[in-house]
């Protein structure tokens, strides 16, 4: 039986990317995978109807979400886009795990195997799956560029004929994946650069960037990858040792988010007022409410000189090559949904398992069916 994969065209407003780019779906239709994709899903990053030449282009959304057995998305389905999906079907995206937590009761009462792509464990055997890494990656090097665009410096050192011009001073807040794209951006374009995180153990994959590591001497690592949370008298010692170069920096990149929980606040105001004027703060972590205490989602704020820009969803400002990579994430998870041309769902697998929220018309994900009965009590 052939199995039916779709690809709506994505419906948030700030969206340019798309969950299959054509090289893909020729990739998945070799092994006699239907591919359906909704008239328009790509052409925000310069895919037209004509290039997915190995699917069929359905212009009736609702007809293309009936009838799949697998729909893929890059944002959470709306609850109209739920109401459409094929009972006892698939769907795999970012889901937003821990937010808006109605749309699983949705999903669970229409028998939706609902995979987030974000609960996709960090194992070496999920590294071709993962989508957060793929996506903070670009976010990294997005950041730079954003930030070099709003600061009247140059990053580099310049020599001319009126003179030499001094390189700016580049910090990067959280040595994660999107830190680490940062730094090695900030580097490239000429910058002298600091690395900051409260995990001891990437010391080591910062200086290798060429990048000066800040050590507050406290060790913070955490499960899955990410930092543990501070005590308060962490957080304070923390706070007076990084105020300094939080101070002596032009341009600041902060990335310390954890899915799912409130971004840590990490630059105080007071931080921002002991920096020089026309400095400039890219928050990367504003979606979660920011590292910032002054950052305002998709805005950007001036506060005595300084400039805070809390962008959102910024792997979409490269869309094409975060789709690109988006897709293959996808691919590879489908090789592991999709065995000898049948669909298992094989909860004794660690990566199917702990990413699948939603299955046989239950709440599967303990910690969201945790979150819901605690909502509900």
């Amino acid at each position: 039986m052939t199995i039916e994969i779709c690809v709506p065209k994505e419906v948030r407003e700030d969206e340019q990317r798309v969950a299959l780019v054509p090289d893909i779906v020729n990739r998945l239709s070799k092994d006699g995978i239907s591919i359906n994709i909704e008239s328009g899903a790509g052409e925000l990053v310069g895919y037209t109807d004509a290039d997915y030449e190995n699917a069929t282009v359905v212009s009736n959304s609702s007809e293309l979400l009936g009838k799949a057995d697998i729909t893929l998305t890059v944002n959470p389905a709306t609850a109209e886009q739920i109401a459409q999906l094929k009972e006892g079907s698939i769907l795999v995206g970012f889901l937003n795990p821990h937010s808006d937590l109605d749309r699983f009761k949705q999903l669970a009462e229409r028998n939706i195997s609902a995979f987030s792509v974000e609960l996709i464990p960090r194992i070496s055997r999920a590294q071709a799956m993962d989508a957060l890494s793929s996506q903070a990656s670009i976010a990294g090097y997005k950041a730079v560029l954003l930030g070099s665009n709003i600061l009247g410096k140059f990053l580099p050192m310049l020599t001319t004929a009126a003179g030499t011009i001094r390189p700016s001073k580049c910090l990067v807040i959280g040595a994660g994946v999107a830190g680490l794209q940062a730094i090695a951006t900030a580097r490239r374009l000429g910058a002298i650069v600091e690395g900051y995180d409260v995990r001891a153990a990437v010391k080591e994959q910062v200086e290798s960037l060429g990048a000066k590591f800040v050590d507050i001497e406290i060790k913070a690592e955490g499960s899955g990858g990410y930092a543990r949370e501070l005590t308060e008298e962490e957080k304070q010692q923390q706070q007076d040792i990084l105020a300094k170069h939080v101070a002596g920096s032009d341009l600041i990149i902060s990335t310390a988010a954890i899915p799912g929980r409130p971004s840590p606040r990490i630059i105080s105001t007071a931080m921002v007022e002991g920096m020089r004027g026309d400095s400039v703060i890219i928050d990367l972590a504003a979606e979660g409410g920011g590292n910032c205490e002054l950052t305002r989602l998709g805005e950007t704020v001036l506060h005595q000189g300084v400039k805070i820009y809390g962008p959102a969803n910024v792997p979409s400002m490269v869309g094409n090559h975060a789709s690109e990579l988006y897709a293959k994430n996808l691919q590879n998870f489908l090789e592991l949904l999709i065995q000898e041309g049948e669909i298992k769902v094989d909860l004794e697998d660690e990566i199917i398992n702990e990413s699948l929220i939603t299955h046989g018309g239950q709440i599967h994900h303990a910690g969201i069916k945790e979150q819901l009965e605690g909502a509900s009590s």
